[in-house]
């Protein structure tokens, strides 16, 4: 459980990576840029972990000592709706993620759950409980209790992953945290964050379903986005005042709420946006 609202980028910025830095070498420059949160991108793995041991306990290890939070995001080659062959594939897909946040020690998997291809979304969601409820179990098996299933929401219309979808995966399977991508609500409603009543409706019904604990520690990923009629398209820079969603609204309902989220930046610029949001928090605070 985090005692304040933490921020990082999701996955190591463009900037690091011109400086030929190891992964072990991210949280030491995310604290230098004030910044308290990194989201591990495993996006592209297959069944085994494609990151050493070794390493990843080395991130783990400079994370706790520079007050980074690690999160991880699983494969996106997951679909838990999809035949049984590729079921069986997704959760061996995911099981190889878990055992690789738990040696680096991250509190979060976060994953993206399927689609529903040509199943009625409510058999789709049955799957994806059911394949769930065995993940959980394996991963217990192995020792790995202190990693939470992320469920994702989506922002395209044929993605398993509505707020209610997620909500419900997170109320059904244990060892679960529901991941809120503000950005992908945002598209998938078409353009559903305006107001301030817009961002309260959700974080009320994650309250009311979920619990007070569940929202006030809420794994969040945020960014402006583009969207068509068929919901998310691509992701903007917070300077960019043509796409939405406006993450001052979202930081006055941090403050009504009494929320400590972790806010992950998938903006182009990741931890240059992250540091916005930051100040944009900080500056509320100041006005409230």
């Amino acid at each position: 459980m985090s005692q304040r609202a933490r921020f990082g980028p999701a996955g190591v910025p463009p900037v690091f990576r011109l400086m030929k830095i190891t992964i072990a070498d991210v949280p030491r420059l995310l604290q230098e840029e004030g910044l308290d949160a990194f989201e591990y991108e495993a996006v592209q793995w297959g069944r085994k972990p494609q990151v050493r041991r070794e390493e990843a306990e080395k991130l783990g290890i400079e994370a706790k000592q520079r007050d980074v939070w690690l999160s991880l995001h699983g494969s996106y080659f997951l679909n838990f709706s999809g035949s049984k062959t590729i079921v069986e594939d997704s959760k061996q897909r995911l099981i190889a993620c878990a055992t690789a946040a738990e040696w680096m020690g991250a509190h979060t998997l976060v994953f993206h759950p399927g689609v529903y291809g040509k199943r009625p979304p409510e058999v789709a969601l049955k799957m994806c409980y059911d394949a769930l409820r065995d993940v959980v179990q394996t991963i217990r098996g192995l020792g790995i209790t202190n990693v939470k299933l992320g469920p994702e929401t989506m922002g395209k219309m044929y993605q398993l992953g509505s707020l209610d979808e997620v909500l419900s995966l997170c109320e059904t399977v244990d060892q679960t945290q529901i991941v809120i991508d503000w950005s992908h609500l945002h598209a998938r409603g078409l353009g559903r964050f305006r107001t301030v009543d817009d961002y309260r409706r959700i974080v009320e019904q994650i309250e009311e379903r979920l619990g007070v604990e569940a929202l006030r520690n809420l794994h969040c990923h945020f960014s402006k986005i583009e969207y068509s009629d068929t919901g998310e398209r691509r992701h903007h820079t917070l300077d960019e005042p043509r796409y939405g969603p406006d993450f001052r609204l979202l930081a006055k309902i941090i403050i009504e709420f009494k929320m400590n989220p972790i806010l992950i930046s998938e903006s182009p610029v990741q931890d240059l946006d992250a540091i916005k949001m930051r100040d944009m928090l900080r500056e509320e605070m100041e006005n409230a």
